[in-house]
């Protein structure tokens, strides 16, 4: 038997028709298509907080619905979701999401390990059940060191404190900034006894990168990398905000002074004026000899300044020799001599191997590159979109959707072969480069949201995209170049709570009022 909630939206949608209510009928009857194609696939090997039986119901209330004529692009938006949901996981200390499906060796307490917690923020950070996020970030800041032998959250490199304002930005809990403010600047303090060196710039081992056997790292030498100093401006710039929004204005000047001194030692030190790229600087003053993704990763935080010669360094993404590849963007230049011989299979290979980690670092920076600077190079948005649709492309193995650790460049064959560890690798991001970037969806602090598409022009007649949380309320966007997809006009609605806020004849940048 229905209940009474189900009978009566079923009702709504039959009187409604082509209403918004309507489509929003759709994209959860697209959803359902999608979840059970996906479990249809699946041997469900491991079952954690949200078996397979009830993904359909968690993916509904929780997820954004997308409706769009990438089909690639369409069916992995929603198999990441599928994929993300199997790994949080119910412990004693709160919700805590994993990046392996199944135990491996080098986890901490529940399976926990902290190199992809960044990118399972800014992922989960669309959710609409924020107690997952904010409990997941209390399980790193308070229990996953408790009773461990050796320190579990600083591990690896993190960007956490950027990734915890923009989760806020999202959905707004000053309460909760207010509470774990001390502990993050604790936490940035740590990590400045363990990593900085008396320059001001920061070093680390490539595998405590999550980077290991790189063409530039190395697990002895305090290499000077652009990733850890790269996300310690974040931090550093993110607090700055944090701090601002608690009221604390002396803890705001002394992270705007970090942030100031960081972005100006990364620029001064770590950019290679011959190559034009940030690269990894050893002890001896050397730069590395190969340009590597991890030069792209200033632009995670909006580090380099808007000039010409930085916007150059993305030059090599359209290079077959650079980090052109045909199945993705490599984590090495491909005309490095030692690229692809650190081995395969056996190790975890950055010297070229495409990797969901790195991929997705590089698209957030190219993504910011095109909407916050004006100097652009040779990149467009139709470079982002091809892209971001062959990283979509390659989350597949026999045919059948698949997302494991890391793959052959030229053939996307995953090199970790059957390793039940390497299925369902959450490691990376899909879905907000979707919402945030292609689309545009950007939260902001005050009572608005900025849109700033970078769908090509002529790209998409049409999509939509539903359920989007943002400071409380549901927002949907709907773009429909001739009216008749929708059946509601030609041209973008955006709705708050089921009211239409914004409209316009074309997808073009804005920044939209929220109804209060």
């Amino acid at each position: 038997m229905m209940n009474r909630k189900k009978l009566i939206a079923i009702a709504l949608f039959l009187l409604t028709g082509t209403g918004v209510f309507a489509q929003s009928q759709a994209g959860q009857l697209k959803l359902k298509k999608y979840v059970t194609y996906f479990n249809s696939i699946d041997t469900e090997v491991v079952k954690n907080f949200v078996p397979n039986a009830q993904a359909f119901d968690w993916l509904a209330q929780n997820v954004p619905l997308l409706d769009c004529p990438d089909e690639v692009l369409e069916q992995n938006y929603y198999y990441r979701w599928w994929s993300f949901r199997k790994h949080l996981v119910k412990t004693p200390e709160g919700f805590i999401f994993t990046e392996f499906i199944e135990p491996v060796k080098h986890a901490g307490k529940y399976n926990s390990i902290s190199c992809a917690l960044g990118h399972h923020i800014y992922e989960g950070r669309w959710l609409k059940n924020t107690d997952y996020l904010k409990e997941y970030i209390d399980f790193w800041l308070y229990h996953a060191d408790v009773g461990q032998t050796k320190q579990r959250f600083h591990q690896f490199s993190s960007w956490l404190d950027d990734a915890v304002y923009q989760n806020y930005l999202v959905t707004p809990d000053l309460a909760h900034l207010k509470r774990i403010l001390p502990a993050l600047d604790a936490d940035y303090a740590k990590w400045e006894k363990e990593r900085q060196l008396n320059s001001g710039l920061f070093w680390q081992f490539d595998v405590k990168d999550g980077m290991e056997e790189s063409v530039s790292g190395s697990r002895k030498d305090q290499n000077r990398r652009p990733t850890i100093s790269s996300y310690m401006y974040g931090n550093a710039k993110a607090l700055a905000s944090i701090a601002d929004l608690t009221g604390d204005k002396a803890l705001v000047q002394k992270y705007k002074g970090k942030a100031s001194q960081l972005k100006k030692l990364v620029q001064d030190s770590l950019w290679d004026s011959k190559d034009n790229f940030f690269k990894t600087k050893h002890p001896d003053g050397s730069y590395a000899s190969a340009r590597e993704a991890i030069g792209f990763v200033p632009w995670d935080f909006d580090l380099p300044a808007d000039q010409p010669i930085y916007a150059k360094a993305w030059d090599q993404l359209l290079d077959t020799a650079g980090f052109n590849a045909p199945w993705g963007l490599t984590t090495a230049e491909r005309r490095e001599p030692t690229f692809r011989t650190r081995g395969t299979g056996h190790s975890c290979e950055w010297d070229g191997a495409l990797w969901p980690f790195a991929s997705s670092q590089t698209l957030k920076g190219l993504a910011n590159l095109l909407t916050n600077y004006k100097n652009h190079g040779k990149m467009t948005s139709k470079v982002f979109y091809d892209e971001l649709h062959k990283y979509a492309k390659s989350h597949q193995k026999n045919g059948k959707p698949y997302l494991g650790e890391y793959q052959d460049e030229k053939n996307g064959e995953w090199l970790k072969g059957d390793n039940p560890r390497s299925s369902f690798y959450n490691h990376s991001t899909f879905c907000d480069l979707v919402i945030n970037d292609l689309i545009g969806i950007k939260p902001r602090a005050d009572h608005a949201i900025g849109f700033y598409p970078l769908i090509p022009e002529g790209q998409w007649a049409w999509f939509s995209l539903d359920n989007i949380s943002s400071h409380g309320k549901t927002l949907k966007v709907v773009w429909d170049k001739t009216g008749k997809k929708y059946k509601k006009g030609k041209g973008l609605y955006i709705y708050a709570d089921g009211k239409e806020i914004y409209r316009a004849a074309s997808l073009k940048p804005a920044v939209i009022q929220l109804n209060k």
